[in-house]
């Protein structure tokens, strides 16, 4: 069985994505444990002119570890998902 062809409309950014200068913002409540693991995410500006919405793991945060990258309509999506419900765990 072939599988669907995959469209992938970050091509031209993946990899040029500068993240060095990225401030991250954590998802978590002020009084939280400062070590403890949480969401974070970035608005970062590329040179096509549009910005991208970068999501990573507090705990994962060096130049090699794994960063999803999302166009603003992507983000909303994702952020309406979430919001629904979409992403719950079944138990």
């Amino acid at each position: 069985m072939e599988s669907a062809p995959i469209y992938d409309d970050k091509a031209e950014v993946r990899g040029r994505l500068d993240l060095s200068k990225a401030e991250w913002q954590r998802a978590a409540e002020p009084d939280a444990d400062p070590d403890g693991e949480y969401v974070e995410i970035a608005f970062v500006p590329h040179t096509d002119g549009k910005t991208y919405i970068a999501m990573r793991n507090s705990k994962y945060t060096g130049p090699d570890d794994t960063v999803l990258v999302f166009t603003e309509s992507e983000w909303d999506a994702f952020v309406e998902g979430a919001k629904a419900g979409e992403f719950d765990e079944p138990w």
